[in-house]
Protein backbone atom coordinates (compact mmCIF):
# COMPACT_ATOMS: atom_id res chain seq x y z
CA UNK A 1 0.00 0.00 0.00
CA UNK A 2 1.52 3.33 -1.05
CA UNK A 3 1.49 6.35 1.26
CA UNK A 4 -1.36 8.20 -0.47
CA UNK A 5 -3.61 5.14 -0.27
CA UNK A 6 -2.64 4.63 3.36
CA UNK A 7 -3.49 8.23 4.27
CA UNK A 8 -7.01 7.82 2.88
CA UNK A 9 -7.33 4.45 4.60
CA UNK A 10 -6.23 6.01 7.92
CA UNK A 11 -8.99 8.60 7.65
CA UNK A 12 -11.60 5.91 6.95
CA UNK A 13 -10.33 3.76 9.82
CA UNK A 14 -10.68 6.70 12.21
CA UNK A 15 -14.12 7.57 10.79
CA UNK A 16 -15.33 4.00 11.31
CA UNK A 17 -14.17 3.96 14.93
CA UNK A 18 -15.31 7.50 15.86
CA UNK A 19 -15.84 8.73 18.49
CA UNK A 20 -13.74 5.91 20.00
CA UNK A 21 -10.01 6.78 19.81
CA UNK A 22 -7.49 4.42 18.20
CA UNK A 23 -3.92 4.10 19.39
CA UNK A 24 -0.90 4.50 17.14
CA UNK A 25 0.07 0.92 17.94
CA UNK A 26 -3.33 -0.40 16.83
CA UNK A 27 -3.17 1.60 13.59
CA UNK A 28 0.39 0.42 12.92
CA UNK A 29 -0.69 -3.19 13.34
CA UNK A 30 -3.74 -2.64 11.12
CA UNK A 31 -1.67 -1.27 8.22
CA UNK A 32 1.45 -3.36 8.91
CA UNK A 33 3.80 -0.40 9.24
CA UNK A 34 5.88 1.02 12.07
CA UNK A 35 4.43 3.26 14.77
CA UNK A 36 6.81 5.99 13.57
CA UNK A 37 5.27 5.79 10.08
CA UNK A 38 1.74 6.04 11.47
CA UNK A 39 2.73 8.97 13.69
CA UNK A 40 4.20 10.78 10.67
CA UNK A 41 1.10 10.06 8.57
CA UNK A 42 -1.24 11.35 11.26
CA UNK A 43 0.81 14.51 11.62
CA UNK A 44 0.63 15.04 7.84
CA UNK A 45 -3.15 14.65 7.93
CA UNK A 46 -3.40 17.19 10.73
CA UNK A 47 -1.18 19.70 8.88
CA UNK A 48 -3.26 19.32 5.71
CA UNK A 49 -6.43 20.32 7.58
CA UNK A 50 -8.01 16.92 8.23
CA UNK A 51 -9.77 17.20 11.65
CA UNK A 52 -7.78 14.51 13.45
CA UNK A 53 -6.70 15.04 17.03
CA UNK A 54 -4.95 13.15 19.76
CA UNK A 55 -5.96 12.65 23.38
CA UNK A 56 -3.05 11.82 25.72
CA UNK A 57 -3.16 9.47 28.69
CA UNK A 58 -4.77 6.15 29.50
CA UNK A 59 -7.65 5.39 27.16
CA UNK A 60 -6.50 8.08 24.76
CA UNK A 61 -5.45 7.91 21.15
CA UNK A 62 -6.29 9.44 17.80
CA UNK A 63 -9.81 10.41 16.75
CA UNK A 64 -11.51 12.25 13.89
CA UNK A 65 -14.66 14.34 13.77
CA UNK A 66 -16.79 12.44 11.20
CA UNK A 67 -19.05 15.46 10.73
CA UNK A 68 -16.09 17.49 9.44
CA UNK A 69 -14.99 15.10 6.67
CA UNK A 70 -16.55 13.60 3.57
CA UNK A 71 -16.80 9.92 2.71
CA UNK A 72 -14.74 8.77 -0.31
CA UNK A 73 -15.91 10.31 -3.59
CA UNK A 74 -15.02 8.53 -6.81
CA UNK A 75 -14.24 10.95 -9.64
CA UNK A 76 -13.55 10.01 -13.23
CA UNK A 77 -10.10 10.97 -14.51
CA UNK A 78 -11.64 13.87 -16.48
CA UNK A 79 -13.58 15.12 -13.44
CA UNK A 80 -10.52 14.97 -11.20
CA UNK A 81 -8.40 16.76 -13.84
CA UNK A 82 -11.00 19.52 -14.23
CA UNK A 83 -11.29 20.02 -10.47
CA UNK A 84 -7.53 20.03 -9.96
CA UNK A 85 -7.03 22.55 -12.76
CA UNK A 86 -9.81 24.86 -11.56
CA UNK A 87 -8.62 24.78 -7.96
CA UNK A 88 -4.99 25.29 -8.93
CA UNK A 89 -5.93 28.41 -10.86
CA UNK A 90 -7.95 29.93 -8.03
CA UNK A 91 -6.94 33.55 -7.47
CA UNK A 92 -5.04 33.68 -4.17
CA UNK A 93 -6.94 36.85 -3.25
CA UNK A 94 -10.37 35.33 -3.98
CA UNK A 95 -12.65 34.20 -1.14
CA UNK A 96 -11.96 30.67 0.12
CA UNK A 97 -8.78 30.39 -1.96
CA UNK A 98 -6.94 28.87 1.01
CA UNK A 99 -9.39 25.96 1.17
CA UNK A 100 -9.26 25.67 -2.64
CA UNK A 101 -5.47 25.35 -2.49
CA UNK A 102 -5.51 22.52 0.08
CA UNK A 103 -8.34 20.79 -1.83
CA UNK A 104 -6.20 20.91 -4.97
CA UNK A 105 -3.27 19.39 -3.10
CA UNK A 106 -5.47 16.52 -1.87
CA UNK A 107 -6.89 15.81 -5.31
CA UNK A 108 -3.45 16.01 -6.95
CA UNK A 109 -1.98 13.68 -4.31
CA UNK A 110 -4.68 11.09 -4.96
CA UNK A 111 -3.99 10.95 -8.72
CA UNK A 112 -1.31 8.77 -10.24
CA UNK A 113 -0.01 7.88 -13.68
CA UNK A 114 -1.51 9.47 -16.83
CA UNK A 115 -4.39 11.09 -14.91
CA UNK A 116 -1.96 12.95 -12.66
CA UNK A 117 0.18 14.09 -15.59
CA UNK A 118 -2.91 15.28 -17.51
CA UNK A 119 -4.19 17.28 -14.52
CA UNK A 120 -0.85 18.98 -13.97
CA UNK A 121 -0.48 19.74 -17.69
CA UNK A 122 -3.94 21.32 -17.75
CA UNK A 123 -3.31 23.30 -14.57
CA UNK A 124 -0.18 25.02 -15.91
CA UNK A 125 -2.15 26.27 -18.94
CA UNK A 126 -4.61 28.26 -16.80
CA UNK A 127 -3.57 31.64 -15.43
CA UNK A 128 -5.33 34.45 -13.59
CA UNK A 129 -4.66 38.10 -12.90
CA UNK A 130 -5.02 38.45 -9.11
CA UNK A 131 -6.69 41.41 -7.49
CA UNK A 132 -5.04 43.26 -4.61
CA UNK A 133 -7.27 42.17 -1.77
CA UNK A 134 -5.48 42.14 1.57
CA UNK A 135 -5.28 38.56 2.87
CA UNK A 136 -6.43 39.56 6.36
CA UNK A 137 -9.47 41.32 4.87
CA UNK A 138 -10.25 38.31 2.67
CA UNK A 139 -10.14 35.87 5.59
CA UNK A 140 -12.31 38.13 7.77
CA UNK A 141 -14.90 38.47 5.00
CA UNK A 142 -14.87 34.70 4.39
CA UNK A 143 -15.58 33.99 8.03
CA UNK A 144 -18.28 36.66 8.25
CA UNK A 145 -20.12 35.26 5.23
CA UNK A 146 -19.75 31.67 6.41
CA UNK A 147 -20.99 32.40 9.93
CA UNK A 148 -23.30 35.35 9.09
CA UNK A 149 -21.54 37.80 11.39
CA UNK A 150 -21.75 41.60 11.38
CA UNK A 151 -18.63 43.36 10.11
CA UNK A 152 -17.14 46.80 10.64
CA UNK A 153 -15.48 48.00 7.44
CA UNK A 154 -13.19 50.81 6.44
CA UNK A 155 -14.14 51.24 2.78
CA UNK A 156 -12.68 53.36 -0.03
CA UNK A 157 -15.16 54.18 -2.80
CA UNK A 158 -14.44 54.78 -6.48
CA UNK A 159 -13.71 58.47 -5.85
CA UNK A 160 -11.10 57.63 -3.20
CA UNK A 161 -13.25 58.67 -0.22
CA UNK A 162 -12.90 56.48 2.86
CA UNK A 163 -15.79 55.77 5.21
CA UNK A 164 -16.57 53.48 8.11
CA UNK A 165 -19.46 51.05 7.62
CA UNK A 166 -21.22 48.46 9.73
CA UNK A 167 -22.63 45.77 7.47
CA UNK A 168 -24.63 42.54 7.63
CA UNK A 169 -23.18 40.13 5.02
CA UNK A 170 -25.58 38.37 2.65
CA UNK A 171 -23.21 36.80 0.13
CA UNK A 172 -20.46 37.24 -2.42
CA UNK A 173 -20.65 38.36 -6.05
CA UNK A 174 -18.04 37.91 -8.75
CA UNK A 175 -18.26 40.13 -11.82
CA UNK A 176 -15.74 41.16 -14.47
CA UNK A 177 -12.87 39.64 -12.53
CA UNK A 178 -13.77 41.44 -9.29
CA UNK A 179 -15.19 40.10 -6.03
CA UNK A 180 -17.82 41.99 -4.04
CA UNK A 181 -19.24 41.54 -0.57
CA UNK A 182 -23.01 42.01 -0.85
CA UNK A 183 -24.41 43.21 2.46
CA UNK A 184 -27.02 45.29 4.22
CA UNK A 185 -25.24 48.52 5.11
CA UNK A 186 -26.49 49.85 8.44
CA UNK A 187 -24.79 53.16 7.75
CA UNK A 188 -26.67 53.71 4.45
CA UNK A 189 -29.72 51.64 5.51
CA UNK A 190 -29.69 49.85 2.16
CA UNK A 191 -28.16 46.93 0.30
CA UNK A 192 -24.65 47.65 -0.97
CA UNK A 193 -21.84 45.90 -2.82
CA UNK A 194 -18.32 46.38 -1.46
CA UNK A 195 -15.39 45.56 -3.73
CA UNK A 196 -13.03 43.39 -1.74
CA UNK A 197 -9.95 45.16 -3.05
CA UNK A 198 -11.35 48.49 -1.81
CA UNK A 199 -11.92 47.29 1.76
CA UNK A 200 -9.01 48.83 3.66
CA UNK A 201 -9.84 47.04 6.91
CA UNK A 202 -12.45 44.61 8.19
CA UNK A 203 -13.16 43.55 11.76
CA UNK A 204 -15.81 41.23 13.19
CA UNK A 205 -18.13 42.76 15.78
CA UNK A 206 -19.06 39.43 17.35
CA UNK A 207 -22.74 40.12 16.60
CA UNK A 208 -24.87 37.68 14.62
CA UNK A 209 -26.27 39.29 11.48
CA UNK A 210 -29.92 39.15 10.48
CA UNK A 211 -30.70 36.95 7.46
CA UNK A 212 -30.98 38.86 4.18
CA UNK A 213 -32.11 37.69 0.75
CA UNK A 214 -29.19 38.14 -1.62
CA UNK A 215 -31.41 38.66 -4.68
CA UNK A 216 -33.39 41.41 -2.93
CA UNK A 217 -30.23 43.27 -1.99
CA UNK A 218 -29.12 43.16 -5.63
CA UNK A 219 -32.40 44.61 -6.94
CA UNK A 220 -31.88 48.00 -8.51
CA UNK A 221 -28.12 47.48 -8.80
CA UNK A 222 -25.98 46.74 -11.83
CA UNK A 223 -25.84 43.13 -10.61
CA UNK A 224 -29.62 42.60 -10.50
CA UNK A 225 -29.29 39.87 -13.13
CA UNK A 226 -26.66 37.88 -11.23
CA UNK A 227 -27.18 34.12 -11.26
CA UNK A 228 -25.69 31.35 -9.19
CA UNK A 229 -22.88 29.48 -11.01
CA UNK A 230 -24.22 26.30 -12.62
CA UNK A 231 -21.91 24.10 -10.56
CA UNK A 232 -23.32 25.57 -7.33
CA UNK A 233 -26.98 25.82 -8.29
CA UNK A 234 -27.78 22.25 -7.21
CA UNK A 235 -26.38 22.95 -3.72
CA UNK A 236 -28.81 25.81 -3.02
CA UNK A 237 -32.13 25.17 -1.25
CA UNK A 238 -35.25 25.31 -3.36
CA UNK A 239 -38.04 27.88 -2.98
CA UNK A 240 -39.90 25.59 -0.53
CA UNK A 241 -36.88 24.94 1.71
Amino acid sequence: MNRTTRLYALVEELRAAAPRPLTVAALAARFEVSTRTVQRDLQSLMESGVPVRTTPGRGGGWTIDPAMTLPPIHFTADEASALAAALAAADTSAPYSGAARTAYQKIAASMTGPASAAARELAVRIVALPSRTDSAVRVTVEQAVTHTMVLRLSYIDGAGHESDRVVEPAGLLTASGRWYLIAWCRTRRAGRGFRLDRIAAAAPTGEQARPHDLAELLLGSAAAGAVRPTALASLAPGPDS
